[in-house]
């Protein structure tokens, strides 16, 4: 039976982990994640777990530790934010090129310099091509749901590529929010034992993991991976559609919010998500057509069906917490705009870089960003197709 309890997004997480019960966990404490593993050593330490807890000098080690143990067979985890994601940045490729299950929360925060603790996305967004797959969430309650259902979708045959949960540094992992957590009998049955076809440890059918791998076979195993995440998009809804059976709770690529006949759109990840919904809102209520799409999985990227949810929109604007650097705009910004050049769509899209550093963005801002998507429509003009809101001239 579930319970409605109040945790903060760290806790939650570290309850999910509880209930996964992993057979490693090999971690390093940055903030704003390390509540999360602070709270699960103590899961370990009070014998709620059977978890074996590494704990190492570095993000770098702790990747290094995860990925040994994953080779070796077992249902293995880490978390990690900003900095700790970087320094993990060779293991990442490791983890995913030689196939290892792995789930990771990524508690996102800017990352450095100049040094700073508080949220953007940088991180994971630095991360986005490293044959991760990526999980976003508004709040505790999507983090929690989203780390359980990572378990079956990187464990799948037809997958196994490690995966990311996502969750906004301090403004979702520290505050406390009402949320549902299953009965721990209810998780152990949906994530099931662990069994690994091919694993360092399995004496009747040795291997070896990680040998060189040079012109000739190199290319072919790239293209594996390439394979595997796109077959991960057809078993992210399969196992979608089966936790909705448990809890009651949908979940697919994105969510649609109000879009079915708005004229202007905003497509938004995380916790600004939340902040959108009550501008749009705000605005239905004074009668402007207006909607949010809240992109949850980024890696696959679901090209089609989020070109098939924009087609119709006559301005959408991208809200990218990241700058990529290339000055064209941000990562989320460039594959949503591919993606409608590619049908064609006579859609106008803009780009609104916010929030790095940690930097709030209020719901008469958004109001805002959508009367500038409004004149779009009126003028047929974009005057400026990248925009860094928010910031200081």
């Amino acid at each position: 039976m579930s319970s409605k309890v109040a945790l903060t997004g760290n806790e939650a997480l570290a309850q999910a982990m509880r209930q996964i019960n992993p057979d490693v966990v090999a971690a390093y404490p940055i903030t704003p994640q390390t509540a999360m593993v602070q709270t699960f050593s103590q899961f370990v330490a009070d014998g709620e777990v059977d978890t074996e807890y590494v704990t190492v000098e570095s993000e770098h080690s702790a990747m290094s530790a995860t990925v040994g143990a994953s080779a070796a067979g077992s249902r293995a985890m880490t978390a990690t934010a900003a900095n700790g994601l970087a320094l993990m940045w060779e293991i990442l490729y490791i983890a995913s090129g030689t196939r290892l299950p792995i789930v990771m929360p990524v508690v996102n925060r800017a990352l450095s310099g100049p040094i700073n603790i508080h949220c953007d996305h940088s991180d994971a967004m630095g991360a986005r091509d490293s044959g991760w797959i990526q999980l976003y969430a508004e709040n505790a309650q999507e983090a929690y749901d989203n780390a359980i259902q990572a378990i079956r979708i990187s464990e799948h045959k037809d997958v196994l590529l490690p995966t990311m949960v996502n969750l906004d540094g301090f403004i979702t992992s520290h505050a406390v929010e009402s949320l549902e957590i299953l009965a721990d009998e209810d998780v152990k049955e949906f994530v099931g034992e662990y069994q690994p076809e091919n694993y360092l440890l399995n004496a009747d059918n040795p291997i070896a993991i990680g040998p060189l791998d040079l012109q000739d076979f190199y290319f072919e195993h790239k293209m594996q991976q390439a394979v595997a995440m796109g077959d991960a998009k057809q078993v992210i809804l399969d196992i979608a559609k089966e936790y909705k059976e448990l809890t009651a709770r949908e979940y697919g690529f994105f969510e649609s919010y109000k879009l079915d006949d708005a004229e202007v759109a905003i497509v938004a990840l995380n916790s600004t998500a939340g902040t959108a919904k009550a501008a749009v809102n705000n605005l239905r209520e004074a009668g402007v057509k207006a909607g949010l799409l809240k992109i949850r999985v980024y890696r696959p990227f679901p090209a089609e069906e989020i070109a098939d949810a924009l087609k119709d929109i006559k301005a959408v604007a991208v809200l990218d917490r990241a700058e990529s650097f290339s000055t064209n705009g941000g990562p989320v910004f460039a594959d949503i705009r591919s993606v409608l050049y590619d049908i064609k769509a006579n859609v106008e899209v803009v780009d609104y870089i916010y929030g790095l550093g940690g930097r709030d963005i209020k719901v008469e801002e958004i109001e805002s960003i959508f009367n500038d998507l409004q004149e779009i429509i009126k003028t047929g003009q974009v005057e400026n197709r990248i925009t860094h809101f928010g910031v200081r001239q």
